[in-house]
């Protein structure tokens, strides 16, 4: 007679195997479905906080009439491209366009030069007072526009830059780069020192260093200050409508300030206006957007 044994399910060390889960197994790092949901809700929530401004901006903008913002939903049925037709053939827009762009790419130019000499040089030189040298720039940066307007416009009109677009831009770099070379600064401090000597050793001054093997290494972090100068250049109002006399040499910020007076305002003009000037720097942040993630995040790692 034979006799049949069940199959046991013990293993090699005695003990018996674990049953198979029924159900997926998720793997680690793997989000559920309640958490996926929830992140994308989110995120399509920040994303509309941010577009709806902007929409409305534009839908302002096809409004005829001046006092349309009060009455939005009439907007609907009298939607005309009138407003942006009126700006560009009616007013100073092209003035305003050449002044802003050779202020803007002047001080984005100057002030990216001078923020990466002087970031470069504390990050890499031990001269008396370095550390001083830095807190010295923070510092610049307590005092309101409103303080140094006084000085700064003595000194201009001492040098004979008032209404010049080179008094301008020497004054927006005052803004612009003791923030431009901290920012650089910490991020030359994470390019290893190993390469400026292996420049050396190859026969590369100081200077060629910097020029020929640090600064395209630090392309994302100059990518960052370039745009935080071009901004700011950008939308700068105070500096530019007191050391700016002609009309012709106003920029953007200070030109949407015609379309309002004591007794009136004509914002349909003002948002039109407004709409064309954000063209100019979305072309530039499409041109910049590439290295602005990683020199965020990288000059902060050390230093």
């Amino acid at each position: 007679m034979s006799i049949s044994t069940a199959p046991t399910s013990v293993a090699k060390t005695g003990r018996p195997a674990e049953a198979a889960p029924s159900g997926p197994v998720r793997r680690r790092g793997r989000r559920g479905p309640l958490a996926t949901l929830s992140t994308h809700g989110v995120l399509v929530t920040a994303s509309l906080v941010a577009f709806l401004p902007v929409a409305w901006l534009i839908f302002l903008s096809l409004g005829p009439d001046k006092d349309d913002y009060l009455h939005p939903g009439r907007i609907w049925h009298k939607a005309t491209f009138d407003n942006y037709t009126f700006v560009l053939a009616h007013t100073g827009f092209f003035d305003w366009l050449r002044s802003t762009l050779v202020v803007v790419l002047g001080t984005t130019a100057i002030g990216v030069i001078i923020a990466a000499t002087s970031g470069y040089a504390v990050s890499r030189m031990r001269f008396p007072g370095y550390k001083k040298f830095m807190w010295v720039l923070l510092v610049t940066q307590m005092f309101p526009v409103a303080v140094l307007i006084v000085p700064m416009y003595q000194i201009m009109s001492e040098l004979q830059l008032i209404d010049t677009y080179l008094g301008l831009i020497l004054v927006n770099c005052t803004t612009v780069v003791p923030y431009s070379a901290w920012l650089l600064k910490g991020y030359f401090d994470t390019i290893p020192f190993e390469i400026d000597e292996a420049g050396r050793v190859d026969g590369l001054s100081p200077f060629g260093a910097f020029l020929r093997l640090v600064l395209p290494l630090a392309r994302p972090g100059l990518a960052v200050a370039a745009f935080y100068n071009f901004l700011t250049a950008f939308g700068e109002v105070a500096f530019a409508s007191t050391f700016m006399l002609s009309d012709s040499k106003y920029t953007f910020a200070v030109g949407l300030q015609s379309f309002v007076s004591e007794h009136d305002a004509q914002r349909n003009l003002m948002a039109a206006t407004a709409v064309l000037i954000a063209i100019p720097v979305s072309v530039f942040f499409y041109l910049v957007q590439k290295n602005l993630v990683t020199g965020l995040t990288a000059g902060g790692t050390k230093g």
